[in-house]
């Protein structure tokens, strides 16, 4: 009989779990709260309890090539960042195209799970959901939480923020906003620069009387078309970048980092430059922000000291006055408000798992954390080989090491996490991109072999090596490899550029020569001037 997994969350996480349970001969049962598949990607015009919320205007960071599942590109028509509303359509499209769609039980919350009284012999879990009708038990052989770390909003305590306790406007959470109504005339101050605090500045300053953004750290500030008009993401997660990047010193790739994100504008005039320049945070995807600056319309102010009544004063002595709106666009916690704590422990925001995926405690291998992680790079993928992982560990194809190794791992992981993103809150779940996807791939038992491919495939290869690293490198080979894999990524530089070459024009090739002319040009006058100095 097939071991039957129970997977909670029906977003991205939840849906590549329930296919890669199918994959491997698992009997899946996904359980979502809501009414809808989609999860973090389904916008409603109201925030629902116990699930994550996104405002009218939200837009992908990362490409759309980068983006997908590994053996579903996105048409090739989607444009390159696509909005909320058209990735919901590619998760449909994903499940219906896999069949998951029967496997989802919809308005089915989870609300308690905890080992069975036979745990340590079987490794099943008791999960218990709620539906109108009343409360339902199952027993399942394994359990995937899949319900991300964006559902529980955090606020700094408000003794942070002295005299706030007296301040006579409104204030709410960035998961509470949705939409630029209602900001008609108001000053807004916004606390916080992430990528929500920049887009909610910039989407509500053309309502807003004035808008203006408090930063503590200040931050890097990159827009999503990067050189040549390419997305940043291709440019940047390639095989080849990421080895140059491991092998220079950490100072070097500051200061690359650092002479990069100052070519598009000086972060330091704009009053963005960050605070700790030694770290390499995630940056805010932002293309509107420095246009919105110089003109105006939105201003940086560093964090408030303190509030009156009706204004805020900045830590530089400076005062907002008639503020009539505060906006904490400051983040989330982590938590498990269904979960025995036993099993999972949440300490400053973050949890010891081990390679980010499974409690190194426990006796058995049966719980799995998918997609609580936030990579240099797109979820997607991430998620992806996080479940195709956990799925090889429980047929017992993936041994994990003993409970000190795995300890001592995450312990590792933890002081390489700090040395390069920090020790905030909201970088508690970071880490690096290729890397990690390799880790997971060596697990899954997916990771190409550069050196096979140069020698079987020498195009492939070095598409593979020199070309941005999408998910279809990781169905070339191992289980549930992809026929499609290859010429999806041959012709990944086609799909990236047909959505913005919409118009058809001369056929540039025929001016290739001008360049060629104008050196030609130059031999031709240095020879005259040497033929006509050695003649006097």
């Amino acid at each position: 009989m097939a071991k039957r997994v129970a997977v909670i969350g029906a977003g991205v996480s939840g849906l590549t779990s329930i296919k890669a349970c199918l994959e491997e001969g698992f009997e899946p049962t996904c359980f979502e709260r809501s009414s809808d598949i989609g999860g973090l990607w389904r916008f409603t015009e109201n925030v629902e309890k116990g699930r994550a919320s996104i405002y009218k205007s939200l837009v992908m960071n990362s490409s759309k090539e980068m983006s997908c599942f590994s053996d579903f590109p996105m048409p090739d028509h989607f444009p390159n960042y696509l909005h909320h509303s058209r990735f919901l359509e590619y998760l449909r499209l994903y499940a219906k195209h896999f069949d998951l769609l029967k496997y989802i039980r919809l308005k089915t919350p989870v609300i308690w799970v905890e080992k069975s009284k036979d745990y340590s012999t079987t490794g099943q879990w008791r999960v218990v959901t709620q539906r109108e009708e009343g409360q339902e038990e199952f027993i399942f052989d394994a359990v995937m939480i899949c319900t991300g770390h964006q559902i529980e909003a955090y606020i700094p305590p408000l003794e942070c923020f002295p005299g706030f306790d007296k301040f006579k406007g409104s204030y709410l959470h960035s998961q509470d906003y949705k939409k630029p109504d209602g900001f008609q005339g108001k000053t807004v101050l916004i606390i916080g620069l992430g990528n929500s605090g920049a887009d909610i500045a910039v989407d509500i300053c053309r309502e807003a009387k004035k808008v203006v953004l408090s930063t503590k750290g200040g931050s890097w500030v990159m827009s999503r078309v990067f050189d040549d008009g390419y997305p940043w993401d291709i440019t940047l997660h390639t095989r080849f970048k990421n080895l140059l990047l491991n092998l220079l010193p950490l100072d070097i790739v500051r200061w690359m980092v650092e002479k990069k994100m100052n070519e598009w504008f000086s972060h330091e005039n704009y009053g963005l430059l960050p605070l700790n320049r030694l770290l390499l945070k995630e940056p805010v995807f932002n293309d509107l922000l420095p246009s919105r600056i110089i003109c105006g319309a939105v201003t940086v102010k560093p964090l408030v000291k303190e509030f009156t009544e009706t204004s805020a004063v900045y830590e530089d002595g400076t005062v907002e006055e008639n503020v009539d709106i505060v906006v904490f666009a400051t983040g989330y916690s982590t938590a498990f408000p269904f979960l025995e704590e036993s099993a999972i422990k949440v300490e400053e925001n973050r949890v010891d798992l081990y390679r980010h995926v499974f409690p190194p405690h426990l006796e058995k291998p049966t719980l799995a954390v998918i997609g609580l992680i936030q990579p240099l790079g797109p979820i997607m993928p991430t998620s992806e080989l996080q479940a195709r992982w956990a799925m090889r560990v429980f047929k017992g194809q993936s041994v994990l090491p003993s409970e000190s190794a795995m300890v001592a791992d995450t312990i590792k992981r933890n002081e390489k996490r700090i040395k390069w993103f920090g020790t905030s809150r909201s970088h508690s779940i970071h880490t690096e991109y290729i890397y990690y996807l390799d880790e997971l791939a060596v697990g899954a038992g997916v990771k190409p072999n550069l050196f096979t491919l140069l020698l079987t495939d020498p195009k492939l290869a070095l598409t593979v090596f020199f070309g941005p690293c999408t998910p279809f490198q990781f169905r070339l080979v191992g289980p549930r490899k992809w026929a499609g894999a290859r010429k999806a990524i041959l012709t990944q530089t086609e799909r990236i550029i047909k959505p913005t070459k919409t118009r058809v024009v001369v056929d540039s090739s025929s001016y290739t020569l001008v360049p060629l002319l104008k050196i030609l040009g130059l031999l031709a006058v240095l020879a005259a001037v040497f033929i006509s100095f050695n003649q006097r």
